[in-house]
């Protein structure tokens, strides 16, 4: 496909030409998470448009590897066995010089030093790397991997931040110079969400729901960070107001077995659905009449997005780039972090105000359309490659 076929005039105008021989993604794996699902679907997109792209996996292939394989996009795998990895490197480097890559587009803080290294050398031409923040660094508090992402930052052309706070707490931090720092919000595949009530219907049927539930659900690995132990804990209350509430966590990770063991201890167990990692996530969501996200901390949530896409009013807590997505009172509402009490009362709410849920469904579904489509993100893309490349 001619890849000037996906753009509008104005597109190509800001488009330069470095990227334009190839794009390398650089990512720690392809296991089930947000910012390996927005990779993906970045990658898809730009090799739809025409775009040569390859997404190197520092460790394995994961679960997204075949999806991209069958769209077109090449994977290669690092096999990273020990802490630091002179293979890893080598490999990275001979997949960005057999690819022609012109961009090479590191995501979040390992992949950036890798890349940095791998890119060290002459290779014969002018090869550009850019990095994109997914979240509010958290994991910079390790000494060492703030050093290396430092230093990697030295060879670092432009880095994307993926919300406003995001951009405001790195570059406040002193980390990223405001010079090289922009915005680029996360987007998804709209098409991909489909609503209404025979989708709703069938993500029931799928999941052996009944109808009539009251379903309030979270998509997220299951990691402190992401609390969902708070929704367990308040479930009790809500069962009491809303006699047919029920829980649906859509994820799976080192807690699981924890956040099991507390429903069983509130006799909530019959009303709580682990579901563990899905690949159905779109077509599960119309089941949900309420999303939440109670995470202690976040970038630009892709599980936010999807959920505005297929419609659902929601309650996330007011951290990271939520405030970005959730518009409290229109979309949905933002509570303060581990406040149990507000999250229980903006809950109990929306599970007793049908038109409430529809008003805010509508208006999130409007707003991730305007705002964070699949095809507004490689737009945005191709601009940001093309001012590193300058």
């Amino acid at each position: 496909m001619n890849s000037d076929a996906c753009r509008t005039a104005e597109d190509v105008r800001d488009v330069a030409s470095p990227w334009k021989s190839g794009i390398v993604h650089v990512v720690d794996c392809l296991e089930t998470g947000g910012l390996e699902r927005v990779v993906t679907d970045l990658a898809i997109e730009q090799a739809r448009c025409g775009h040569r792209v390859a997404v190197f996996s520092i460790t394995g292939s994961g679960s997204f590897a075949a999806e991209l394989e069958a769209a077109g996009v090449a994977v290669v795998v690092g096999g990273k066995r020990r802490s630091f990895d002179t293979g890893v490197m080598r490999t990275l480097r001979r997949a960005v010089i057999d690819r022609d890559a012109g961009i090479v587009h590191a995501h979040n803080f390992v992949p950036n030093y890798y890349a940095a290294l791998a890119l060290a050398w002459p290779s014969g031409r002018r090869r550009v790397l850019v990095n994109t923040c997914h979240n509010m660094g958290s994991r910079l508090s390790n000494t060492r991997l703030r050093w290396l992402y430092r230093l990697s930052l030295a060879r670092t052309t432009r880095v994307a931040m993926v919300g406003a706070q995001v951009q405001e707490h790195l570059v406040g931090s002193g980390l990223v110079g405001a010079d090289r720092a922009e915005v680029v919000l996360n987007g998804i595949p709209i098409r991909r969400f489909e609503g209404g009530a025979e989708a709703r219907l069938a993500a029931r049927a799928t999941l052996g729901l009944a109808p009539e539930a009251m379903l309030i659900g979270s998509v997220g690995r299951l990691v402190a960070l992401k609390h969902q132990r708070v929704l367990l804990e308040l479930m009790p209350a809500l069962a009491a107001a809303c006699p047919s509430v029920e829980l649906v966590l859509l994820g799976d990770g080192p807690l699981r077995a924890e956040l099991e063991a507390l429903a069983d201890s509130l006799s909530i167990r019959g009303r709580v659905h682990f579901l563990g990692a899905r690949d159905d996530v779109a077509r599960l969501l119309p089941a949900l009449d309420v999303f939440a996200l109670p995470s202690l901390t976040e970038g630009l949530s892709i599980a936010l997005l999807e959920a505005c896409a297929a419609g659902l009013p929601i309650v996330a807590t007011a951290v990271g780039g939520n405030p970005e997505i959730v518009t409290d009172g229109c979309t949905g509402v933002l509570v303060p972090p581990d406040d149990r009490e507000a999250t229980r009362n903006a809950l109990e709410a929306l599970l007793k105000d049908a038109a409430l849920r529809a008003r805010m469904g509508s208006a999130a579904r409007e707003w991730v359309r305007a705002n964070a489509s699949i095809e507004a993100m490689r737009r945005s893309h191709d601009r940001f490659y093309a001012a590193a490349g300058a």
